[in-house]
């Protein structure tokens, strides 16, 4: 599998940035932070590079998106075998598969642009865990907890690239390939934000007003994909860059 001329992997990891910068996100990375590493504000702007402040930020933070990760890649897994089963149970079963994949896409980008909220469907659900276990064992289980709220904003971006893992994957290792890559997608600018938190916050000041722009923009990709993804051209896509790309050759 050649990641770089894999479109559906570049796929997942920006739907994973994305999902970064969603209001459900972005805003609480600070507060996050200081939940699972137990520092104060003024703790954790006041460290400098080589500080063992920066140490604790680092472990806890690349915990914390391991923990999400698993469940999000226990998912890809589970994706994978249900359309693996849904194929050999079904003549053409990849062909409806893909279609329905398609269209829960696009709906999901339907929600996320604002066009029409599907709010029965994907109401706030998150876990919460009032009083966090002490070490690294507890910042695990608050990345297990984060990755088990389907919050609004979330929830549809997740959805989406499930429903495109089961759609194109034709086996549970690719769905399992694809759910990391989201995964790297959203945790990786965590673990950048939380080291470098202090510059984190003046990024913020000035971004949030963009939060809404960042929305519609994940919105308008998820449709794109979805029509992409039920009209079979996705699979013809991925083929072009297969071939043009140099690092394919």
């Amino acid at each position: 599998m050649n990641i770089g001329s894999d479109i559906t992997f570049w796929i997942a990891f920006s739907a994973g940035f994305l999902s970064f910068f969603s209001p459900c996100v972005l805003p609480l990375v600070p507060s996050y932070i200081t939940y699972i590493t137990g520092l104060s504000f003024g703790q954790l702007q006041d460290a400098h590079p080589g500080n063992r402040v920066r140490l604790i930020v680092l472990v806890h933070s690349v915990t914390f998106v391991l923990g999400f990760s698993v469940v999000f890649i226990s998912l890809g897994a589970l994706a994978g075998i249900a359309s693996s089963t849904f194929q050999s149970l079904m003549h053409d079963g990849m062909i409806w598969l893909q279609r329905a994949g398609g269209i829960l896409v696009f709906l999901f980008g339907v929600h996320m642009s604002g066009v029409f909220h599907f709010g029965a469907l994907l109401g706030d659900k998150r876990v919460q865990i009032r009083n966090k276990p002490s070490g690294l064992a507890g910042t695990f289980l608050v990345g297990l907890a984060f990755a088990a709220g389907w919050t609004p904003c979330i929830g549809p971006i997740l959805g989406a690239i499930l429903a495109m893992a089961a759609g194109t994957a034709d086996s549970a290792s690719r769905s399992v390939f694809l759910l990391a890559a989201y995964a790297a997608g959203l945790g990786i600018p965590f673990v950048i934000s939380g080291v470098l938190l202090h510059g984190f916050m003046g990024f913020f000041s000035r971004f949030r007003m963009h939060v809404r722009l960042m929305e519609i923009l994940t919105g308008v990709l998820l449709m794109i994909v979805g029509v992409l993804l039920f009209s079979g051209w996705l699979g013809t896509l991925s083929q072009l860059v297969y071939q043009w790309l140099p690092a394919s050759r």
